[in-house]
């Protein structure tokens, strides 16, 4: 057991000019990050009761541009920080990374409402130049051989790499719409390829920490560890596959390789629903936990979604690629990728890492069995799986309301949506101040 009182914070936080410690980085980026999916929610529920163009343009971006950025530079170096201790974690240049990620924010929604795609191209360079110093500083200190024999570690680096890639994406496609007659930015750089690159990173973020700590208390450690390294090339080589088949409007590619990836995950949706019984039958209810099977069952809806879309394909360049009486079908497929797994999924984790940081101001409890130790109370705990019900629900009636066609339903689900996701701060702001000074 780790000894909470006498852990000491990161050393990088000592060499900070700013002094500024771990645990309050953590719960900065914690406010920033809902407060960002908290806008992007409402925007799109504004858009679904107004009509407007650019309130149905904007959210997405805010979503990407914002949360997913945040996700990696700073989630997701906690996650591998952990593993090396090696990379230490400046404080000061973390707070540098969010100013910098609100700033991009700020300038992609005047970009959107200005009709400035030039900024948009400056934005997607901006961030493009941030993650590539991420991403030197993770190569720097840790030798590719050494990192691949983390498998965890796998899926956080290549989470930065795919990062990268989006952010040059978002550059490009701003270049495209300022000079659209140019000729020189591929056909298939488009929105809609922008937001599915940006989305993977994320995704392969939540298998590393599937990995990391979900079985970490496992018996069978070194199966689970055969497994999850085969996943990593099926699911990883697989997206890049299934990206290249989407480019090519190759139909039967991109059915063989959607209905691979379901499987994995109908596979890893129910080994994780037998280790969550024995994790609770044996320990106790985590509501991270339950955010993370949620999460991993709305990944199954989206697989279903994304292969109704596949049926209805057509010749890549419209936006999107299908009818337009089967737009529900769309609009399903992403949201409930984004606003269900992704969301729903990096809440959990949330609910496991920034407590964990909070609680001894170092990342002590993320390198020991004790990540998914009680650290919260029980009215923390009810008061997240609360949250976790209203989730459900508000996420379900997103996906019905596109179904139905109704807007109203789908802004009043939206809010409520954006205002839960929100409250994930307000439950771990509560516990956080009966935590030692």
């Amino acid at each position: 057991m780790v000894n909470l009182e006498k852990t000491k914070p990161l050393q990088g936080a000592k060499k900070n000019r700013f002094a500024i410690e771990p645990g309050a980085i953590a719960r900065i980026y914690l406010s920033v990050s809902v407060f960002i999916i908290t806008l992007a929610a409402f925007l799109g529920a504004a858009g679904a009761w107004t009509g407007s163009v650019f309130f149905n343009t904007v959210h997405p971006y805010v979503f990407f541009v914002g949360f997913g950025n945040l996700a990696i530079l700073i989630l997701n170096r906690y996650l591998t920080s952990a593993i090396y201790p090696a990379l230490e974690v400046d404080p000061g240049k973390q707070m540098r990374y969010i100013y910098g990620v609100l700033l991009s924010v700020f300038c992609v929604i005047v970009a959107i409402y200005m009709g400035w795609p030039v900024l948009k191209a400056f934005v997607g360079l901006f961030l493009t130049v941030i993650v590539a110093f991420a991403a030197w500083e993770i190569f720097s200190t840790a030798s590719v051989g050494k990192m691949w024999r983390e498998v965890a570690v796998r899926y956080y680096v290549f989470d930065v790499l795919f990062l990268l890639n989006a952010n040059l994406g978002l550059f490009a496609l701003g270049l495209k719409e300022t000079f659209p007659d140019l000729g020189v930015i591929p056909f298939f750089v488009t929105q809609s390829v922008y937001f599915l690159g940006s989305s993977f990173p994320l995704s392969i973020s939540v298998m590393g920490f599937l990995y990391t700590y979900v079985w970490r208390r496992s018996s069978k450690r070194e199966l689970i560890k055969q497994l999850f390294s085969i996943w990593f090339y099926v699911f990883v080589g697989g997206v890049l596959v299934f990206l290249v088949a989407i480019l090519m409007g190759n139909y039967l590619g991109m059915m063989l390789i959607s209905h691979t990836l379901m499987l994995g995950v109908v596979a890893i949706l129910a080994g994780f629903s037998r280790y969550l019984y024995r994790f609770f039958s044996r320990y106790f209810k985590h509501p991270a936990l339950a955010f993370l099977l949620s999460g991993l069952a709305l990944l199954l809806a989206a697989s279903a979604y994304g292969i109704m879309n596949i049926y209805f394909f057509e010749q890549f360049g419209s936006v999107p690629p299908i009818p337009k009486d089967s737009m529900w079908i769309y609009h399903s497929h992403t949201h409930a990728a984004l606003l269900g797994w992704i969301t729903f999924s990096f809440t959990g984790m949330v609910y496991i890492v920034v407590p964990a940081i909070v609680r001894t101001n170092s990342f002590e409890l993320l390198r020991t069995e004790d990540t998914l130790s009680q650290l919260l109370d029980e009215k923390t705990f009810a008061r997240a799986f609360r949250q976790l019900v209203v989730a459900l629900v508000s996420a379900a009636a997103v996906l019905l309301a596109f179904y139905l066609e109704s807007n109203s339903l789908l802004a009043l689900s939206g809010m409520v949506f954006g205002i839960v996701m929100y409250y994930s701060k307000v439950n771990l702001g509560k516990a956080f101040r009966s935590y030692p000074a």
